[in-house]
């Protein structure tokens, strides 16, 4: 299957899930944790930046949780954690307001990125027990 199929696909599956209620209560703690470690390192304006980023890695981990069981993906989603850490700490961020269709536009690249970095490496590798990829 090719890579672009392989995105659609999983964007069609990612229109599929719904967040159950105690998701979102869990998520509203991790968010005051965050913005609370902000606050006390005084650097509340990568606020929303740090939780974007925390949220599409999440999602992404959700989406691709069937190959949750292969090292391949935990590497590559700890590197591609890593990268997020300096595109949030040196990206000027304003303190203006910005449109949360712009947001949802960057986080949505963002994810497609992320989806197509995994389809690939999945292509790449090899399933231990029948040496098929």
């Amino acid at each position: 299957m090719s890579l672009i199929q392989d995105i659609k696909n999983d964007l069609r599956d990612a229109k599929k899930i719904r967040i159950p209620w105690w998701g979102l209560l869990c998520w509203m703690a991790i968010c005051g944790l965050i913005e609370w470690l902000l606050i006390e390192l005084g650097r509340f304006d990568l606020g929303l930046p740090v939780l974007n980023s925390v949220a599409v890695v999440g999602f992404a981990i959700v989406l691709k949780r069937k190959q949750a069981n292969h090292a391949w993906f935990w590497i590559t989603m700890l590197f591609l954690a890593a990268l997020h850490i300096p595109l949030v700490l040196f990206t000027p961020w304003t303190s203006k307001w910005v449109p949360s269709l712009a947001i949802a536009a960057i986080d949505t690249a963002d994810l497609i990125v992320i989806l197509a970095i995994l389809n690939m490496i999945k292509g790449f590798s090899v399933d231990p027990e029948t040496n098929q990829k």
